[in-house]
């Protein structure tokens, strides 16, 4: 999947995000992206604090290891997750992509 990159020791998504959704949730690709959608408004951080929120759920890891390299004010960001295995990485994300 070209949506996600290996970088020492820290896997980064490309994602787009549609804020305001009935619920949580991956919603499929865009484009090169991988789309989810968040409760939350796009307003004071909520949307941002929602997406990080909704990664360490999905991969069962610690929030304070989860970051935004971009997009902190767009719907594309990058989100980085620290000491996550690419192989778990890709598989985690193919269960989700397929229970969609």
């Amino acid at each position: 999947m070209d949506c996600i990159e290996n970088l020492k020791n820290t896997i980064v998504f490309k994602v787009y995000v549609q804020p305001r959704a009935s619920r949580n949730g991956i919603a499929g690709m865009h484009g090169c992206a991988i789309k989810i959608h968040v409760t939350a408004p796009p307003v004071d951080n909520k949307a941002n604090g929602a997406v990080i929120r909704f990664f360490a759920d999905l991969f069962g890891v610690p929030k304070s290891e989860i970051s935004l390299k971009s997009g902190r004010h767009g719907r594309h960001k990058k989100v980085a997750i620290k000491n996550l295995a690419l192989e778990e990485a890709r598989a985690t994300l193919s269960r989700a992509l397929s229970n969609q």
